[in-house]
């Protein structure tokens, strides 16, 4: 039974790393992946992206006995943080 506190249907991962996004008009960023769920990522990134944007995402491995993990997420929220923007995002698709 899950603590009361953690109603998540999957727990987050920190994962604190490089993560490279593409939009769908083929615009590229870096940006930094804070944590990662079954369901979602929260990423931090130098401009603001509209809610609904879907993006490309690549996370590297940090082995080459692995591919690198790569997904297409919508962003759900935008919200600034210091000089820099948080972003809320639900996974649609893993494509490896």
């Amino acid at each position: 039974m899950r603590d009361y506190s953690e109603k998540r249907d999957f727990h987050r991962m920190q994962v604190d790393t490089r993560i490279d996004l593409t939009d769908t008009a083929g615009n590229t960023y870096q940006g930094v992946c804070r944590d990662l769920s079954g369901t979602g990522m929260q990423i931090i990134l130098d401009r603001a992206l509209d809610e609904g944007t879907q993006l490309h995402t690549v996370l590297p491995s940090s082995s080459d006995q692995f591919p690198p993990f790569e997904t297409v997420v919508t962003v759900i929220r935008c919200v600034p943080e210091g000089d820099r923007y948080r972003l809320g995002t639900a996974i649609t698709e893993v494509k490896r």
